[in-house]
C-alpha cells in the first residue's frame, strides 16, 4: 500500500515539473516573438513607403497627372534610359546663356496660359491693343503670320517676347494643328484661339479665367457686344444681366431652343473666331481637327464632344468678359468664318488671265470641306461600335426620371 503511494506521489512530481518547464519555454518565446512582429511591422512600413514613392515618380511621369502607361511604341525608347526622356515640351522662348548662379535653378511654370492669333500686317494696331493685354496677364503669345510678312511687327515693343510662326496663306486650323500639338501645349491651363478682329477694350484675360474656372467650364468664348458688326448665332450675344450663359431661348424661325435642348446652336456651342480651352479639352479638341480640312467648317458643332462631360454644363459664354467682334473679311463674304487668309487671298479681284475669283473659290472649297468632315463624322459613327452619344444616354435617364 505505502508502495503504492509512493508511486503516485513521484508521478504527480514528475506532472508538475513537466508543466513548469513547458511554462518556461513559453516565457522564453515572448521576446523573440515581440522582435519578429517589430521586424515584420518594419517591413510592411518600408514596403507602403517604397510603393508610395513608386506612384508619386510615376504621377511626375504622367502627362495628365494619372499614372504613366507606356504603349507599344515605347519599344523604341528601349535604348534610353527612362529618367532622361522627356515626352513633352512648351513654348517658351529660353535664353542662350543665364548667370552661373541661376542655371542650377529649374524653370517652374504655373498658371500660365496660351494666346495663339492668325495674324496680319493690316490687323497690326488692333493686334497690338490685343497682346498688350494679354502679356500682362502672363500669357504666352504665338502669332501665325498668314500672309509672310514678319518684318513690319518688330518695332513693337512686346514682338520679341513673342513665338512668330511664318505660313503663306494657311488658316488658323491649319497653324494649330501643326504647332498646338497637346504635347507642345501641356504646360498651359487654357488655350486662346482667336481671330485677329476683336476688340478687347471690355475685356480682362485675368477675370475672364478666374469665371472659368469657378464655374467649370472646359470650352468657353467671350460673349459678343450686340453692336458688333458680325454676329452668326444668338447664343454668343452678350447678356447684359448675367456674368455668363450656357444656353439661349429661342421661339422664332427654324431654330426652336429651349430647356429640353441638348446641343448647337442652343446649347453646349462656342463659335469658331474665339474659343477658349481648357487643357485636356484642347486634348480632344486637337485631335477632332482634321489634318486636310484646313478651314475648319463643321469642328464648332462637334466641339460638345469635348467638353470632358456633359456639354450643357461645361461649354458656356462669358457675358461679364465681352469683345467687339468687327467681322473683317478675310474668307470671301459673310456668313461662317472659321479661318483667316491672306490679302492676297482677301481680294476680289480676278487673277490675270484665269477668271478665277478667288474669294469664291475659297468659299466653295469651305461648303466641300463641310460636307467631308459630316461624311467622316457619321463613317466613324458607323464603324465604331463601342462609341456611344452621351447625350443620348442623358436624355434617356432623364426621360425614366420623370417617369418615375
Amino acid at each position: 500500500m505505502t508502495s503504492i503511494k509512493s508511486l503516485r506521489w513521484l508521478m504527480r512530481k514528475k506532472s508538475g515539473l513537466s508543466d513548469g518547464g513547458k511554462s518556461s519555454f513559453k516565457i522564453r518565446q515572448l521576446p523573440f516573438m515581440a522582435v519578429l512582429c517589430t521586424v515584420m511591422l518594419f517591413i510592411v512600413y518600408r514596403t507602403t513607403k517604397y510603393q508610395y514613392h513608386q506612384e508619386e515618380i510615376d504621377k511626375r511621369w504622367s502627362f495628365w497627372g494619372q499614372p504613366k502607361v507606356y504603349p507599344a511604341t515605347s519599344e523604341k525608347l528601349k535604348g534610353l534610359p527612362r529618367g532622361i526622356i522627356h515626352a513633352d515640351s512648351d513654348l517658351e522662348l529660353r535664353p542662350l546663356w543665364s548667370r552661373s548662379g541661376l542655371r542650377s535653378k529649374a524653370n517652374v511654370y504655373s498658371n500660365r496660359n496660351l494666346l495663339a492669333v492668325p495674324v496680319g500686317i493690316k490687323q497690326k494696331q488692333n493686334v497690338d491693343v490685343m497682346v498688350q493685354k494679354f502679356l500682362r496677364e502672363n500669357f504666352t503669345i504665338i502669332l501665325f503670320h498668314y500672309d509672310g510678312t514678319v518684318d513690319g511687327w518688330w518695332n513693337l515693343g512686346w514682338s520679341s517676347k513673342a513665338i512668330h510662326i511664318v505660313a503663306q496663306n494657311q488658316t488658323k486650323w491649319w497653324f494649330a494643328k501643326r504647332f498646338l500639338h497637346p504635347d507642345i501645349v501641356s504646360i498651359y491651363d487654357y488655350i486662346f484661339l482667336w481671330d485677329e478682329d476683336l476688340g478687347v477694350e471690355h475685356f480682362s484675360p485675368s477675370r475672364y479665367v478666374k469665371i472659368i474656372k469657378q464655374e467649370g467650364l472646359e470650352i468657353s468664348q467671350p460673349a459678343l457686344d450686340p453692336n458688333s458688326t458680325e454676329i452668326h448665332h444668338r447664343i454668343t450675344i452678350r447678356a447684359r444681366t448675367k456674368k455668363f450663359h450656357r444656353r439661349v431661348y429661342e421661339r422664332r424661325g427654324s431654330t426652336r431652343c429651349s430647356d429640353s435642348s441638348e446641343g448647337p446652336p442652343c446649347t453646349g456651342f462656342v463659335e469658331g473666331m474665339a474659343p477658349v480651352f481648357s487643357r485636356a479639352a484642347w486634348y480632344c479638341t486637337w485631335h477632332l481637327i482634321q489634318n486636310d480640312l484646313v478651314h475648319g467648317w463643321g469642328v464648332d458643332m462637334k466641339l460638345g464632344y469635348c467638353a470632358q462631360g456633359d456639354r450643357t454644363k461645361n461649354v458656356g459664354v462669358v457675358d461679364s468678359e465681352y469683345v467687339f467682334h468687327k467681322g473683317i473679311q478675310t474668307l470671301g463674304g459673310s456668313g461662317h468664318r472659321m479661318s483667316k487668309v491672306s490679302n492676297l487671298q482677301r481680294t476680289t479681284k480676278r487673277q490675270s488671265g484665269t477668271g478665277i475669283d478667288v474669294r469664291t473659290e475659297i468659299r466653295r472649297q469651305s461648303t466641300w470641306e463641310f460636307e467631308i468632315f459630316k461624311e467622316r463624322w457619321n463613317e466613324a459613327i458607323s464603324q465604331d461600335k463601342s462609341w456611344v452619344d452621351q447625350r443620348r444616354i442623358r436624355k434617356m435617364h432623364d426621360t425614366k426620371h420623370v417617369t418615375i
